[in-house]
């Protein structure tokens, strides 16, 4: 029974090895495996000369916008024009009821006439300034006359042919009449004065009927109308808003770091998803003089160098900006660019050892991408293949990139 039972034991313990064994070999082989360098093709990095360039957002306005109102009261009569409508400098908009304007207009033309009458004047001789009027000569005539008799009354007190009270009546008179004289002319200026305070009423009411006609300030189109005939309009009710498309206006703002790279006549380059695959550019005008203290940024205004019908105010762009001309960059291959949970990062190769950097990827050039944020001189390898298998410290065997 003894030797029966070593004989299996024997048996199990071969059995056990010969199951351990290929298992065994596989660890093994792996081992090997992660030994031998991870064999990875690389190309070196290039130094190239390019205009840098910062992308911005920004967003196109019209050139002028106003919303068109009413000076004087009154009902809507007549509308000139509708949405969208393209309307030239001084077109007829709407027109409010006139009737009763007019009749303003006539009463006051009526009153100026009146007035013209009283100093003999007739309508259109406003500016006439008369030496005389009937009031005048006629208290001058009578001043004329009771001068004659006042100085025959003089002579005739004298040798007593009239008594001195009846000489001092006379002179009384007389004296009453050149005051009728200095009257008659302070009536004149008077009446003068009165005719400019009317003459400017008569303007006043035909401004006030000319202003009934609402007009284009300038040439634009109509993007909103506010009002409908029958409708009454009191003072500065909106009746319709008017746009001026050209020139466009781009407005951007520039992040504070850049804010050095903009002045006026800085050229722009934008795109638009809107106008897909087209280029348009834009020159600045204007730059607001301080920074938006919640943003940091600064606002700039541009004005877009050509017409372009595709383009509206509205439009939300991706504009470029110039910060560095000619500046000379190290370019990667598009394929050394390795992304992952939000990182970016680079494999560089050195004694056959791979060595990771996190980079901030610029714009790609002709298959090309522009490293920043990391310190690689022109002519380093990087790896170009096995990115995902990668880690930093990494034994590789290299393969120039065909």
């Amino acid at each position: 029974m003894k030797i029966g039972c070593i004989c299996l034991s024997v048996g199990l313990l071969a059995i056990a090895g010969c199951s351990r064994r290929p298992a065994q070999d596989k660890v093994e082989a792996a081992a090997a495996k992660l030994a031998q360098p991870l064999r990875v093709k690389v190309a070196p990095t290039e130094s190239r000369r390019v205009d840098k360039k910062l992308s911005v957002t920004g967003s196109l306005a019209a050139d002028e916008a106003v919303t068109v109102s009413n000076e004087v009261a009154g009902k809507l009569a007549v509308m000139h024009v509708d949405f969208g409508q393209a309307v030239r400098a001084n077109d007829v908009l709407a027109e409010l009821d006139k009737q009763e304007l007019r009749l303003q207009l006539d009463r006051v033309r009526a009153s100026l006439a009146q007035a013209l009458a009283r100093i003999g004047l007739e309508p259109g001789q406003e500016e006439t300034v008369p030496e005389t009027t009937p009031a005048i000569r006629q208290a001058q005539a009578q001043l004329e006359d009771m001068r004659s008799r006042y100085e025959s009354a003089a002579r005739l007190v004298k040798t007593g042919d009239i008594a001195n009270e009846r000489f001092v009546e006379i002179e009384k008179a007389y004296r009453a009449r050149e005051a009728a004289v200095d009257a008659a002319r302070h009536e004149l200026r008077t009446a003068l004065a009165s005719i400019q305070a009317l003459r400017a009423e008569v303007r006043l009411a035909e401004k006030r009927l000319n202003d009934a006609t609402i007009r284009a300030p300038f040439a634009g189109s109509v993007s909103e109308r506010h009002a409908s005939p029958g409708q009454y309009l009191r003072e500065n009710t909106p009746i319709v808003t008017l746009v001026k498309t050209y020139p466009l206006r781009l407005r951007v703002e520039v992040p504070e770091s850049a804010a050095s790279h903009i002045r006026p006549g800085t050229d722009l380059t934008f795109t638009t998803d809107a106008v897909p695959d087209a280029e348009f550019h834009a020159v600045v005008r204007e730059i607001n003089p301080s920074l938006d203290a919640r943003s940091r940024s600064l606002t700039a205004e541009a004005r877009l160098t050509q017409s372009d019908m595709r383009l509206r105010p509205g439009m939300f762009v991706q504009v470029r900006l110039v910060t560095e001309r000619d500046a000379t960059v190290v370019v990667v291959p598009k394929e050394a660019i390795h992304s992952i949970a939000g990182l970016t990062k680079i494999f560089t190769v050195q004694d056959g050892r791979a060595k990771e950097l996190k980079i901030t990827p610029g714009p790609e050039i002709d298959g090309w991408v522009e490293v920043r944020d990391a310190a690689i001189p022109p002519g380093a390898l990087v790896a170009v293949s096995e990115l995902a298998a990668l880690v930093d410290g990494a034994t590789v065997q290299t393969v120039p990139r065909s």
